[in-house]
């Protein structure tokens, strides 16, 4: 049994429940739109926002009507963002599939990250969630100006580590600590156990996407983004930046003038991975990666033991050791 189907077990009905929700919170009542919609959701990736909604509802005291509100929410969300991220990156692959902006072009991609959008708000607004739009929204905010910001950096090349940490925490681990927050509130957690239950999403997150960022440097890695990919578009993840922090003037210039040049050849890949691995670079992201997993493990120790707190803890693990 794989270590996800694992983690899934004690919300394995639970989800199908989900999935139900949320195609239903999908579908329209136009017939291209559908189309579209349909060949989005049924290729959905590891479904972790939702699965980390369930687990922690369920681990702060039950699954209800509100943690399913919850999910669709953020699901609804996420895939908004992801269909728009494709368009800003101009992607062509997701998971392995052909995106939407690639199928139907950006016009109709744009449009339906706006309809999902909309879709969620008038979930949270329908069922008078307001505390769980007001959080959603927060982290949309952030994920938007973490976005902007890399952007920016990506363009000068002269990011800084607390820079990378910030963006990431922005854009990536905001939505994540959404998720486990709005699980707590969902379940009636108190306002302690709440903020707990944030800072694990928010430690998880940073964790999560310090793995996702490494990925980039194995060649054919199975990530579902082709390797090379944040070196196309300049973006200095972890690795490099500790390496040109440890690095001498002679030898940035030549880092830097490898990841300015407009090719993500096999050559150019294996050019940088030997540097940054000579200067401890991936080592070093390891081990920040490593610190948010206890981080994170941390604050699960302030839950009841249950089946939900236990596949918490193997989710931990997952996303730190994770292949794909």
């Amino acid at each position: 049994m794989s270590a996800l189907k694992i983690i899934k077990s004690p919300i394995e009905l639970e989800l199908k429940e989900f999935n139900r929700r949320f195609h239903q919170s999908v579908l329209s009542d136009v017939g291209f739109l559908n189309t579209v919609l349909t060949y989005l959701i049924h290729r959905k990736g590891k479904q972790l926002r939702p699965i980390l909604v369930l687990l922690s509802s369920g681990a702060c005291g039950q699954i209800n009507d509100k943690t399913y509100t919850a999910a669709t929410f953020i699901e609804l969300m996420h895939t908004a963002t992801l269909v728009h991220d494709d368009v800003v990156d101009d992607s062509h692959l997701r998971r392995n599939f052909l995106t939407i902006n690639s199928l139907w072009k950006n016009k109709i991609a744009v449009l339906v990250g706006d309809y999902l959008l909309a879709r969620g708000l008038l979930l949270a607004v329908r069922n008078k969630e307001f505390d769980m739009l007001e959080t959603i929204s927060e982290a949309v905010d952030l994920m938007s100006k973490g976005e902007i910001l890399q952007i920016k950096k990506s363009r000068k090349l002269n990011i800084k580590e607390e820079e990378y940490f910030d963006i990431i925490q922005k854009k990536t681990a905001s939505l994540i600590a959404a998720c486990t927050k709005i699980g707590a509130m969902a379940a009636g957690a108190g306002p302690e156990m709440v903020e707990n239950m944030y800072q694990f999403g928010l430690n998880l997150g940073i964790a999560f996407q310090i793995k996702d960022d490494l990925f980039d440097y194995i060649p054919e890695n199975n990530a579902g983004k082709p390797s090379g990919n944040d070196l196309k578009e300049k973006k200095l993840t972890l690795p490099i930046i500790f390496t040109r922090q440890h690095s001498s003037y002679r030898e940035r210039r030549r880092l830097l003038k490898i990841i300015k040049s407009n090719t993500t050849s096999k050559y150019k890949i294996d050019n940088i991975v030997k540097i940054v691995e000579d200067k401890g670079g991936f080592a070093y992201a390891h081990e920040k990666m490593l610190e948010y997993q206890q981080k994170a493990m941390l604050c699960l120790f302030k839950l009841p033991d249950s089946e939900y707190k236990k596949s918490m803890e193997l989710l931990v693990e997952f996303v730190v050791s994770r292949t794909v």
